[in-house]
């Protein structure tokens, strides 16, 4: 019916009511595939982009501690480290999800390089959230003692925050246009791997984690979906959050989502970069759309039931 890429939030890996382990999240992948089992028995082309953020913080936060028994890894290998396992865990739950409606096609994931700028910005200015969530005073501390960056995330209490580029390039894209129809394919995970291209053609891996939305939308753009769907916690983008007057939208044009985050409407590392990924597709493809929703909405917001909509116009 449709191809489709899919940008899976942190809630659809790890839940808040869930053991921050591997057995923990492999538990909720399993809930979350039987979603994504759902949307692709109904016919649709999919391919899977997942965020790493909790993940990859506290792979990082591991090797650092251990770093007098072992030698403490770089970002980017804690990167690949987190696409890896995430991978592992959605392919074996998918699998056997389609297994259920006996469906037998391939899963397979690839580690996945991302091109960014080496002068992006973002290196200056770290806004991406990582590792696991502290009050104020624990963040202090963490601030003082290690020197790390920490911001309140969306009233959910103080993360690590990380440079985070915007991706330019995809690496194995091609690999990935040529598995598309023979294959679900997970890429792109936490925003795929931070490259920068040297002046004699070699990568070299930088400290930093790519938003999976902006990630997810880039590769939509690569292998032509007809549409990018952004899960997430909540079922639908608002305005005035938390507040009285917060006002849920169905559908929100190019024009609207402008004015909203003129106005404030969106948390930077939260919603915001989904309104903006969501925007980029809808630029590029005027006549397509992109979804934001929860994965309980998704079979709802693709038949126009649910989720927010965003348009051209």
């Amino acid at each position: 019916m449709a191809k489709i890429v899919i940008a899976l939030g942190g809630n659809a890996l790890q839940s808040k009511n869930s053991a921050p382990t591997a057995e923990g999240q492999l538990e909720v992948v399993k809930k979350t595939c039987k979603n994504i089992a759902d949307i692709s028995s109904n016919g649709n082309e999919i391919a899977i982009v997942h965020g790493n953020g909790p993940q990859v913080g506290r792979i990082l936060l591991a090797s650092e501690t251990a770093k007098d028994v072992t030698p403490a890894m770089p970002f980017d290998v804690c990167g690949a480290m987190s696409q890896g396992y995430i991978g592992y865990h959605i392919q074996q739950a998918l699998k056997y999800a389609l297994s259920l409606k006996n469906i037998d096609f391939p899963v397979v994931s690839v580690a996945t390089q991302m091109i960014v700028d080496k002068n992006d910005p973002a290196f200056q200015n770290p806004t991406k959230p990582i590792g696991p969530f502290y009050t104020e005073e624990e963040a202090k501390v963490l601030m003082e003692e290690k020197g790390y960056t920490m911001k309140e995330d969306a009233g959910r209490g103080w993360r690590r925050v990380v440079a985070s580029p915007i991706p330019k390039k995809i690496v194995e894209i091609s690999a990935i246009q040529d598995l598309w129809d023979s294959s679900i394919v997970i890429s792109c995970g936490g925003g795929g791997i931070p490259v920068v291209e040297n002046p004699d053609g070699t990568l070299e891996g930088v400290a930093a984690v790519i938003d999976k939305d902006y990630a997810a939308e880039l590769l939509a753009e690569k292998v032509n979906a007809d549409i990018l769907m952004i899960l997430t916690e909540v079922e639908k983008v608002a305005i005035n959050w938390g507040k009285e007057n917060q006002q849920n939208l169905d559908k929100m044009t190019l024009k609207d989502a402008v004015r909203y985050i003129e106005e404030g409407q969106f948390a930077p590392g939260s919603m915001l970069p989904k309104v903006e990924a969501a925007m980029r597709f809808v630029r590029a493809f005027p006549n397509k759309k992109a979804i934001i929703t929860s994965l309980d909405s998704a079979i709802d917001a693709l038949e126009g039931k649910s989720g927010t909509e965003i348009v051209f116009a």
